[in-house]
């Protein structure tokens, strides 16, 4: 039997599963509290401390984050179940660690503008405000998609992936993107 067949023909983890949802929507609700009050929080740094590294940190993490979710496709494509397991679990590590990185950074740091004109300026804004609001959007549902492939809800998971990966994808592409035309505007 293929590696893929063995992973499909796996009992769904039912109670797993409903318990992992439940903890799912309790993340999603204070990741969102978190983001939405960063604004609103700042924590001063000691004499000398600086987050300024953050920025280019952050964006590579996002940017190895959409490697490993083209790399997670092509796995899953060629019936490698073990090798899809594993680039995914690199996307959400490596997701989980942008996401503290970024708050930490705001939190800590004033905000920086973007000092561009014209249309790219309006480039930048439709990519930076497309790129929050579908990372708002999909972040549950990127919690459920992981939490359905990996209690054996392949159908439940198959479904929400269809939708949620190409957002996820979009999202870890176009931080790293937003984070490079901003660049020339950071403080030193």
């Amino acid at each position: 039997m293929s590696e893929r067949n063995d992973w499909l023909g796996r009992e769904p983890e039912v109670s797993r599963a409903k318990t992992l949802r439940i903890w799912a929507w309790i993340v999603s609700a204070v990741v969102l509290f978190l983001v939405a009050a960063m604004r609103r929080i700042h924590i001063e740094l000691p004499d000398g401390v600086s987050f300024s590294f953050l920025p280019p940190f952050y964006s590579t993490l996002n940017a190895i984050a959409a490697v490993a979710l083209i790399a997670a496709v092509v796995f899953i494509k060629q019936g490698k179940v073990v090798a899809h397991r594993a680039s995914i679990r690199v996307a959400m590590s490596l997701s989980i660690l942008f996401l503290l990185s970024y708050v930490a950074y705001h939190i800590t740091t004033p905000p920086t503008s973007y000092g561009g004109e014209g249309a790219m300026r309006t480039v930048y804004l439709v990519l930076l405000i497309s790129h929050i609001v579908l990372a708002t959007v999909s972040f549950p549902f990127i919690l459920f998609a992981y939490i359905s492939g990996t209690t054996s809800h392949f159908a439940q998971h198959k479904k929400l992936v269809r939708w949620v990966y190409p957002i996820w994808l979009y999202v870890a592409i176009t931080g790293p993107v937003c984070y490079l035309m901003l660049r020339p505007y950071y403080a030193s």
